[in-house]
């Protein structure tokens, strides 16, 4: 079974939504949906797009947990609700060993996501993570295992 993961920003220049829905898109194709697993932590952002695409070309979806109390970090009662519906939508669920989500918990489930993919999706900007476990710590370390790290951005776009 083939399997893709995702790393990515939670906001989006609007400007480049398209063209990541897009690469996304395209990294599907091609692919027997039966045979191909999609994993995921379902963060708002670039994780949940991904995840939405993954289940829309038939992909099985792997919800990767942080966290016991992940869900406390969704402030808009809209994000927990999508998050929820995706969650349940996977077909397997990891949930890492954390009770809390600290920036140990992000990179534990990042690291898992690329430990267990053959390539990873980085909707990243290329800059430096913000914290621990963000972007740039897990393309850096997905890179490092010799993992195929396709980056979707657009140069010259700047994220907030």
């Amino acid at each position: 079974m083939k399997r893709i993961g995702v790393t990515g920003h939670r906001d989006i220049p609007g400007e480049l939504h398209a063209h990541v829905r897009g690469a996304i898109r395209a990294a599907f194709r091609g692919h027997d949906a039966g045979a191909l697993e999609a994993l995921s932590s379902l963060a708002v952002g670039a994780d949940q797009l991904f995840a939405d695409i993954a289940l829309a070309c038939g992909a099985g979806l792997v919800a990767v947990i942080p966290s016991g109390d992940y869900e406390e970090g969704f402030a808009d009662p809209a994000e927990l609700a999508r998050y929820r519906c995706l969650r349940k939508r996977a077909t397997r669920e990891v949930r890492m060993a954390f009770p809390h989500s600290t920036d140990e918990a992000y990179y534990a489930a990042g690291a898992y996501i690329a430990d267990h993919c053959d390539r990873l999706l980085a909707v990243w900007d290329g800059r430096p993570a913000r914290g621990l476990g963000g972007t740039g710590d897990i393309v850096h370390y997905a890179r490092e295992l010799g993992k195929p790290v396709t980056v979707i951005w657009r140069a010259g776009v700047e994220r907030a």
